[in-house]
């Protein structure tokens, strides 16, 4: 499957737009039930509007909750956002960390996030990310047992080489997004279906 879906997706990375780390992190945060092309609309004003890891610390909760209003779950994310600027700031001096158990330290920071910001920002690959995408087909085609995203990775880092890790969330994050999608259709003819033909029954054809 992942060598159908590297060549599906060569140089696969994510689709968010950021200018350094911390923004990074920021657009992940804001990525939690939300589009990436919301998000990227959103950041291309807040990124203006706030510069540096000293203006989230700066920054008043209520105007940032209006800021990013319409990515959802805009209180949680601000609160979670703004907290973290200053642990970042204080307990990191302003730089990102470069391990998991570093990463989630910082408010609103669980393994899916720490994944994504430190495959992307530093190469460094400890684990996998499962998000809605990675979790859905890793249970459509039977890679996992379990609908718990850390017991999923768990299982995901068994099956997968440590080197290809890398290429599993953004590959997988791909497919479900752009060719096998959430909503109801036919899987027959998609290019995983060859390799485990029980994944075009799990949904019908028509709702």
């Amino acid at each position: 499957m992942l060598s159908i879906l590297k060549k599906l997706y060569p140089g696969t990375k994510t689709e968010l737009n950021y200018g350094n780390n911390w923004e990074l992190l920021v657009a992940v945060a804001l990525s939690a039930q939300c589009t990436d092309k919301r998000v990227n609309e959103v950041t291309k004003t807040l990124f203006k509007k706030y510069k540096r890891l000293e203006d989230y610390v700066n920054a008043d909760l209520s105007e940032f909750e209006s800021d990013i209003h319409s990515t959802g779950f805009y209180k949680n994310k601000a609160k979670n956002i703004l907290a973290a600027a200053k642990v970042v700031r204080n307990d990191f001096a302003g730089e990102i960390p470069k391990t998991i158990a570093e990463m989630i330290t910082i408010p609103g920071v669980a393994r899916k996030t720490a994944n994504v910001v430190l495959g992307s920002a530093y190469g460094i690959h400890e684990g996998i990310a499962v998000d809605t995408h990675v979790r859905r087909l890793a249970l459509k085609y039977d890679l996992t047992d379990f609908k718990d995203p850390v017991k999923i990775e768990r299982d995901l880092m068994e099956i997968t080489r440590e080197k290809d890790w890398k290429y599993v969330n953004h590959t997988m994050v791909m497919f479900g997004r752009y060719i096998c999608k959430a909503n109801w259709h036919d899987c027959t003819e998609h290019p995983l279906t060859d390799i485990y033909p029980k994944a075009a029954d799990i949904w019908p054809k028509s709702k």
